[in-house]
């Protein structure tokens, strides 16, 4: 199903994006209106650093113009940079994030921005969480036999889910309509139509409420 029938479904496919010169990686996960998130799909491009920089940039950029290819995702997200002390790997990862975001306006795919912490809370509860945590989470949420390898991938994935979740994709009959809520507003709209249903929150669901209410206290 491509981006276009897509539109009036309600569900979205997300290309998550953790960037690096070295390693970048890439997850697509899909979320339905009830807000469960689906693995589809997670891959990490490696470039080595004794090659020619502009054919890193160039490996890099063609892995994620192929997966937009490949999966038609309806939103790219990726994480955002900050400075490091490390100033090579911030360039690196600057340079990836770059390629990636123009392959993805290229195809009119919108790109979107959530930091280390706001994807980290959204995934574990907890913003300052461990890479382990957030790979064991990624993997709970996404119901995976076995947990995404290398990290970068998980990231990926968290990065992809956290989108989801924060946009309001998940968010029911908003998803559908085509509004993005607010995080109280989708929260409502959660509980409600989980009582509708008569079903509980799921453990992922109930992971992201429990995130946003931290955030909401950390303010």
């Amino acid at each position: 199903m491509g981006s276009a029938a897509r539109a009036q479904a309600p569900e979205q496919v997300i290309l998550g994006v953790d960037p690096g010169l070295t390693r970048c990686g890439f997850g697509i996960v899909r979320m339905r209106a009830d807000r469960r998130a689906e693995w589809v799909h997670h891959e990490v491009q490696g470039t080595g650093a004794d090659e020619p920089l502009e054919q890193r940039i160039l490996r890099i950029a063609q892995a994620a113009d192929q997966l937009l290819e490949r999966f038609a995702p309806d939103a790219m997200a990726i994480e955002r940079v900050f400075a490091q002390n490390n100033a090579p790997t911030v360039v690196g990862t600057a340079q990836a994030s770059g390629v990636v975001i123009a392959a993805a306006a290229a195809r009119g795919v919108p790109v979107a921005w959530h930091t280390p912490s706001e994807v980290k809370a959204a995934v574990t509860g907890d913003g300052s969480a461990e890479k382990a945590a957030v790979t064991k989470m990624i993997a709970r949420i996404l119901r995976l036999e076995q947990l995404p390898r290398p990290a970068d991938a998980a990231d990926a994935l968290a990065i992809a889910v956290c989108h989801g979740w924060r946009s309001g994709v998940g968010a029911g009959l908003d998803a559908q309509a085509g509004t993005t809520t607010t995080h109280q507003g989708a929260r409502t709209q959660l509980q409600r139509a989980s009582q509708e249903r008569g079903t509980a929150l799921t453990p992922a669901q109930r992971a992201w409420q429990a995130a946003e209410q931290k955030a909401r206290r950390g303010r």
